[in-house]
């Protein structure tokens, strides 16, 4: 069943065409990734699709629900956490709410739970400088996840990390998005990561999808998986599409 569905979106700031006449759609549960060199468009996709920039043509829909602002429906993850320094972790992971309504005893024992699911158990009272790059981050996805969004949309947030954290995770987000059965949407540079996380790639060039790239590998996905043939195959078939070889 189509969960996400992306008809003709096109995005100009001025008279530059950023996205160009999209189509896409994501199934329910399903995790697809935008893979594609800097301004190609993904990002400004992203926030389209998040409700941050309205579309010049076309429409995206959520479950048949036209999304044209931010939405409770839609959780998303910036490139940097941009946590508040002035707030605790759970403080951090409370802001959306806070935001709109008093904060209840539901809502933090809700971020709590949010915090033991990130790894991060016990940190609540931290604060942003207290904490590593990959705990920050980790805070970042449980405030997008504090309003328990149909669909997690992120962009690049784990592109300033050691490669060891970065693997880290990207376990931890598959497996939290397999628990709560969330739809995810995520934007990166990198093809390994892209192949690794998704179930359908979508490889971007000026503006427009150039390939759609179906990822069978098995799930859960193994760590181990990134060194199998399989895994190479879909690398070099999506290095392909973005330097234009036919295969």
């Amino acid at each position: 069943m189509t969960f996400l569905t992306i008809e003709n979106a096109s995005f100009s700031y001025g008279d530059e065409a950023v996205v160009k006449r999209i189509d896409w759609s994501i199934g329910q549960g399903e995790f697809h990734c935008l893979v594609g060199r800097s301004g190609c468009g993904k990002t400004t996709l992203l926030k389209i699709a998040a409700g941050l920039l309205p579309p010049s043509e076309g429409s995206i829909r959520i479950q048949g629900t036209e999304i044209r602002e931010p939405s409770p429906l839609v959780g998303f993850v910036f490139q940097t956490p941009n946590l508040l320094e002035w707030l605790s972790a759970i403080d951090n992971i409370l802001l959306p709410v806070s935001l709109h309504r008093a904060v209840e005893a539901s809502d933090r024992d809700r971020a709590l739970d949010l915090l033991s699911l990130v790894g991060l158990e016990g940190l609540e009272a931290r604060y942003p400088n207290e904490l590593s790059g990959g705990q920050q981050s980790r805070v970042a996805i449980a405030r997008g996840l504090i309003a328990d969004p149909l669909i997690l949309l992120m962009d690049e947030p784990f592109a300033a990390l050691d490669a060891m954290t970065r693997e880290e995770l990207q376990d931890d987000l598959l497996a939290l998005c397999a628990m709560r059965k969330t739809t995810a949407l995520f934007v990166t540079h990198d093809i390994a990561e892209a192949v690794y996380l998704a179930d359908r790639v979508a490889v971007m060039e000026a503006g427009r999808v150039r390939d759609a790239i179906s990822v069978a590998l098995p799930r859960p996905r193994a760590p181990d998986i990134r060194y199998s043939p399989d895994f190479s195959a879909l690398c070099r078939a999506a290095r392909n599409a973005m330097d234009g070889v036919t295969a």
